[in-house]
Parts: structure tokens; sequence; C-alpha cells
């Protein structure tokens, strides 16, 4: 009887060209990346690459996990790896908390460990970092907010997209004059979110020259929109945290603001009728309609939206209202005869308005017969 036959598979093919292996590994999860790192030296320097070309870390922390161990590993093994500094152009961390305690942990010397590897990272294009309850803890000597801790003396000339904040409550650290020094180093920054940041920005004129999307809180908007070409804006908070001092800063705009999310806030419709005055040239308006106030317009369902014709008469550019984020009633059931009924009206009040997205999430435009469809 003879012996079975073994076969081996076969030899990585090392003649192949190195764009040839990206478009091939490009793609791959980070699991199999990192198995293809240990098949040979080359196949490591493409790999590797690619594998930390985009870092995204996400980590639960608590009473029995309280270290972002993975973010730690994560710079200690960038600083291991200074070769790969102009590969890697994003950087995602994002911790959150889940402590029965009102004061979490001392995440400060995390923060200040992460922000030696940031620091290397001047290639970056693009950084999100939650940093979940670190702010919470109470810090007497030296504080910073733990953001601050984090991009403290980092420069990235190259970043587009920017992402910032933590878990906010009354009696948090505040930011301190780090951030606006921060952010006189990013002249490259396009899209900016300020999760947690609840006061006015005090930078120079010449900063953030491209800013065109924008994300946080009424008074931070109002002091950085004037003179930046930011032509979408998003706001978060209360709705009568838009009020009549910083409504019309936001209107000093290089370039017309064009879009306004709304949807992270509850919005009567007296605060549509004040955007109307101050925004004319919107385009694009999202929101989440506080519809307790609008009931005196209806007795029930949809129709209580009828009493919005004469605020939208108001806007004279609208192209878009989008209401998909308002629930009315819990559910999000369509109407469509009332739904058509309502853009009919409306677009009567504002002739320019060519689409319509109504709670239910049914999306409804304007067809070249002048019928909603």
């Amino acid at each position: 009887m003879s012996s079975p036959t073994f076969t081996h598979p076969p030899a990585p093919d090392l003649s192949l060209p190195n764009e040839t292996l990206v478009a091939i590994f490009d793609g791959l999860t980070p699991t199999t990346l990192a198995d293809i790192t240990r098949v040979s030296r080359r196949f490591n320097a493409v790999a590797e690459r690619i594998l930390y070309s985009s870092i995204s870390i996400t980590e639960f922390l608590s009473e029995s996990s309280p270290v972002p161990i993975k973010t730690l590993r994560c710079c200690q093994s960038i600083l291991e790896r200074r070769h790969l500094v102009e590969a890697i152009k994003r950087v995602q961390i994002r911790w959150h908390g889940g402590f029965r305690t009102l004061s979490p942990p001392n995440l400060a010397a995390a923060c200040a460990e992460a922000g030696v590897a940031l620091r290397s990272l001047t290639f970056l294009e693009g950084l999100d970092i939650f940093l979940g309850p670190a702010n919470r803890a109470i810090i007497p000597f030296n504080p910073l907010h733990a953001i601050e801790r984090m991009i403290q003396g980092c420069t990235f000339p190259y970043l587009r997209y920017c992402s910032l904040g933590a878990e906010w409550t009354k009696g948090v650290q505040p930011y301190t004059d780090i951030l606006p020094a921060f952010f006189t180093l990013i002249p490259s920054v396009r899209y900016l979110k300020l999760s947690d940041h609840h006061s006015a920005l005090d930078l120079p004129p010449d900063a953030l020259p491209c800013l065109s999307y924008l994300r946080c809180s009424p008074d931070t908007a109002a002091s950085l929109l004037p003179g930046r070409p930011v032509q979408s804006l998003a706001l978060i908070g209360m709705d009568s945290d838009v009020n009549r001092e910083n409504l019309p800063k936001m209107a000093h705009t290089s370039l017309a603001l064009r879009s306004l999310d709304l949807s992270a806030m509850q919005v009567r419709p007296l605060l549509i009728r004040n955007i109307s005055r101050y925004l004319p040239a919107l385009q694009n308006l999202k929101v989440r309609l506080a519809l307790r106030h609008t009931l005196h317009y209806a007795l029930s369902g949809i129709t209580l939206l009828a009493g919005l014709s004469s605020v939208l008469s108001d806007f004279h550019q609208l192209v878009c209202f989008d209401l998909s984020p308002t629930e009315i009633d819990g559910t999000k059931q369509a109407n469509f005869a009332e739904e058509v009924s309502l853009c009919a009206e409306w677009s009567r009040a504002c002739p320019t308005l060519t689409r319509i997205v109504f709670p239910s999430g049914t999306e409804w435009q304007l067809g070249e017969d002048g019928s909603w469809v």
C-alpha cells in the first residue's frame, strides 16, 4: 500500500507589483490583513500600511474594566511603527461608560498617553474622538478638558474631518484656551463636529478658512460662522438655546448658509419663523418638531401640521423640507391622502418647495407636471 502524498500550498507570488497587492488586500477585514502580515516581509509591508491607514477603536469602560486597554495598546503600536506615520489617514477613538458612580475613574493619564501617539500623526485626514465619561472625573490639579489632554500639541495640516466630544453634564470641566489654539493648527478642516462645547469660541479671523460643515451648539455656531464659508449647519441642544442674540450672527457667513439640520432638538414653529427671518437663503431644512406646541392647529392626525403653512411662507428659496425626525403618536405610519394634501398647501405657501419628507419617512417630489408623487 503506497504512502499518502501531501501537497503544500503554493508559495505567495512575490513578483506582483506593490500596486497589485494593494488592490488585492484593500477591502479585506482587519483580522485577515493581520494574518497576511505574517506571510512574508513583503506582504507585511503592504498589508500593514493598509491595516493602519484607518484605525477605529471602540471601548466600553466600567468598574471591572476602567482602563481603555485597546486604545493604549494601539497607541503603543503606532509609536513602535514610526515608518507607518505617513500611511495613517483616519483615527477614530470612542469610549463609552457604564459606571454606577457619578464620578468615574481618573482617565487623564490614558488621555495624555494617547495624545503622545496622536502628535506623531501629522498626515491625518480624519479624526473622530468621543471620550465618553472621561471628562466627568474630578481632577483638582491642572484641570483640562479630557479632549484637550489628548489633542494638546497636535498639528494636523491635512486634516479635513474633525469630530470631538465627551459626555456632558453641568459642572464638568469646560474647555480652555487649548481648543481654540488647536483649531488654528488645522487649516484644511472642512467638516467640524463639537458635541459638548456650549459657549462661544474666540478664534482669529483666519482660523478654519475652509470650514463648510459645522455641528455644534447655537452659541458656538454664532461665534464660528461669521466670515467662514459654512453652507451646512447642524445645531444641538434645546430650541430655546437659539435666541435673538446668537441667531443673527449665524447669518454672517462668507457664503450663504444653504442647509440647516435641527433634528437633534425639539423645535417649535416659532423658531422656524425666526430662522426664516435671519436665514432666508436656506434651501434645505431638517426639523424634529415639538408637536405638543402645534396641537392647537388641529385635533388629531398629521393635519395638525397644516399650521406650518404660514411659517413656510417666509422662506423664499426653500427646496427641501424634511420632517422625518418628527414622531406623531409614536408611529411612523403614512397617510398618503393627508400628505399629498399638505404638499399642495405648503407649495402654495412656499412655491420653491420641490421635496418634502414627512414624519412617516415618505418622500414626496414635485413632478414636472406640477403634481406631487
